[in-house]
């Protein structure tokens, strides 16, 4: 599935909940299924900044395709990456770091998460969109014959 596929299936998946606390419930189940990130990752370096609790985000690249797994200590912050994981896991650096992003406004994250809560979702966003350009960089260095 391309990015915009999963997205459109998660707004499809929020558009049968009735109402928030549905929702809620739904994001924070999902923050149960996520993988759990290996251990060695839960340190300072991978924490990501800007968010009110303690979120880890390690990134692989696999034949040219980044994988991501995370982990928090606040369920709903686990729930909320793991739909970031949900979108971006399995593509590549360029595919991620030029994708439009428009679940979080269509599902309503935006105008029901507290402000540090959507600041927090954003850090995430922000986040894994530097891993891409980052990896890309790399990659296209590389091909070139250059290091960063």
């Amino acid at each position: 599935m391309t990015i915009k596929e999963k997205q459109d299936e998660l707004i499809s998946d929020f558009s049968f909940m009735e109402n928030w606390m549905d929702k809620y419930e739904h994001i924070i189940q999902l923050g149960k299924e996520l993988p759990l990130i290996d251990e060695q990752y839960k340190t300072p370096e991978h924490l990501i900044k800007g968010c009110q609790s303690q979120v880890w985000l390690h990134t692989e690249m696999k034949d040219g395709l980044l994988h991501f797994t995370a982990d928090s200590d606040a369920v709903i912050t686990k729930g909320l990456v793991s739909l970031m994981i949900t979108v971006f896991s399995g593509h590549t650096p360029k595919e991620i770091a030029t994708a439009e992003i428009y679940f979080i406004d269509a599902i309503g994250l935006s105008s029901h998460l507290s402000p540090t809560r959507s600041n927090g979702l954003l850090s995430m966003l922000k986040q894994i969109k530097l891993y891409a350009i980052a990896y890309e960089a790399k990659s296209q260095s590389q091909k070139n014959g250059t290091e960063l």
